[in-house]
């Protein structure tokens, strides 16, 4: 009976981590210097092809994606048909497929509700810092708390990026080339996280395919060259893991 007792009587574990969640939140607001000004050109975008501001401001909240938004934009100028619109949207977004493979090992302890809920979140800016997160947090719920502050955030921002820029954005000369800020940001986020040969190997070689690919249509340059990181990386690691045994 005592046993019984004290095993109702022990806390359940805590998935929520509210100084790692803050930490999330305070990490990721540097970044928002170059999240903001790509937000503000997906707006002008909205506004230039006549969607309303509920409309630029829904699809900010829902599709979360720079990329993703400015294609869509293209094509509803073009009066493409919605199907084509998603299926683009969807080829866009492949590379995330990636993120959440490399994310699945670190999330699979987390109840549903968590997963579904940070997934929403996943980005590129938000993976870069997470990942990191994961690889020294004690519990997994430090490290998803982290992650949820992070995608809460550039959630935040990037609905107020868009919302400013489809009221003010138009003003802002186009030679400023606001978008560049984007991928220098990621950069900043990623290169700390590059920090044994195998991750190194695999960026290297992904950047390389993605400059040869470059001519394959619908953006497959960036899929394919993420495959093409991923294999290197792991016969990188391999490699490694084999001179290792052999000097042993």
């Amino acid at each position: 009976m005592a046993a019984a007792v004290a095993v109702r009587r022990r806390p359940l574990p805590r998935h929520f981590s509210r100084p790692d969640f803050v930490a999330g939140i305070r990490d990721m607001t540097p970044p928002l210097i170059g999240i903001f000004p790509f937000g503000v050109v997906c707006g002008v975008a909205a506004q230039s092809v006549g969607l309303s501001a509920v409309e630029a401001v829904g699809m900010a909240m829902i599709v979360f994606s720079g990329a993703a938004q400015i294609v869509a934009t293209q094509l509803i100028a073009a009066q493409a048909p919605v199907a084509v619109i998603v299926l683009t949207c969807f080829v866009v977004g492949l590379r995330f497929l990636m993120y959440s493979a490399a994310m699945a090992p670190h999330l699979k302890p987390l109840p549903a509700r968590w997963r579904h809920v940070l997934a929403f979140v996943l980005t590129d800016q938000a993976f870069a810092a997470a990942i990191r997160r994961f690889r020294t947090a004690a519990q997994p719920g430090e490290g998803a708390s982290y992650f949820l502050g992070t995608g809460a955030v550039l959630w935040a921002a990037w609905l107020a990026s868009n919302l400013a820029g489809y009221f003010v954005g138009n003003v802002i000369p186009a030679a400023w080339s606001l978008e560049f800020i984007v991928p220098l940001c990621f950069l900043a986020l990623l290169v700390p996280a590059l920090d044994d040969g195998p991750t190194r190997v695999a960026a290297l070689a992904a950047a390389v395919a993605v400059v040869v690919l470059d001519p394959l249509p619908m953006r497959l340059s960036l899929v394919c060259a993420g495959v093409v990181g991923i294999v290197a990386g792991l016969a990188a690691g391999r490699r490694g893991g084999s001179s290792q045994r052999g000097g042993g």
